[in-house]
């Protein structure tokens, strides 16, 4: 019921790789850079996480493989964001150690089963682009930077007339001055008509609504949604919740 996390660590000078793997436990969970009284308030042998295993890394001198265990309690149900910041937060600065990655992870069922996933999949795409029984064929409309819009929906139509199921925005395109965002959802929703109205099909555009704010993000969504497109995408560095 353990949340378990492989780290490859290279400690500091002088420092013993299992004192460094059990302070990447604690800094990773309840620990912090010194005593306090108030750790007599809380369950710390329970919610402390533990270095439970410590090996050397096969042809390494300096690098050691630390196998940590988290309780299923120090992480809040269904956040992504909770998960990461715990596990591969502040703990990246640690000072203890030289160097530090996360090789491996392993999540327990009971917490898999608290994250419900997006409203829809892979059989709701299909279904959607009424595409069964062969992969999907898709791409990312070149250059990603510089046409116009106009230039830009043309490639769109040419893409999907040629044989594609659908086209994406690249992440750098987002409502740059050669192209703004409304045009380019205009122009690239114009060649996604065409190209179905020309070859019989369902044809689709990943159109990339990532914006500064939240707000402009809601409403290139919904004026997306208003031309008629049946997916949007939204750029993973805007952060895991979002």
């Amino acid at each position: 019921t353990d949340v378990l996390a492989l780290f490859r660590i290279t400690p500091q000078p002088g420092v013993d790789p299992v004192e460094a793997s059990a302070a990447v436990a604690g800094e990773s969970s309840t620990a912090t850079w010194t005593v306090v009284w108030t750790d007599l308030l809380t369950a710390c042998d329970l919610y402390r996480a533990k270095a439970y295993k410590v090996e050397a890394v096969l042809n390494t001198s300096d690098q050691y493989f630390a196998y940590i265990s988290y309780d299923i309690d120090l992480f809040e149900e269904g956040s992504i964001a909770n998960l990461t910041a715990s596990i591969i937060g502040n703990v990246f600065g640690f000072k203890a150690v030289k160097a530090l990655r996360l090789e491996d992870m392993r999540i327990p069922v009971a917490y898999l089963k608290t994250f419900q996933g997006p409203a829809t999949g892979i059989i709701v795409e299909r279904e959607r682009m009424d595409k069964f029984g062969r992969p999907f064929l898709g791409a990312t409309v070149k250059p990603k930077l510089g046409l116009s819009g106009k230039n830009y929906g043309r490639v769109v139509y040419e893409g999907l007339k040629g044989g594609l199921d659908f086209l994406k925005d690249d992440e750098n395109i987002n409502s740059q001055p050669f192209m703004r965002w409304k045009e380019r959802f205009l122009y690239s929703m114009e060649g996604v008509n065409r190209s179905i109205a020309a070859t019989g099909e369902i044809k689709g555009h990943y159109m990339n609504v990532t914006a500064a704010t939240m707000e402009d993000m809601y409403e290139r969504a919904e004026f997306a949604k208003q031309l008629g497109t049946v997916i949007v995408m939204i750029d993973l560095v805007i952060g895991y919740t979002a």
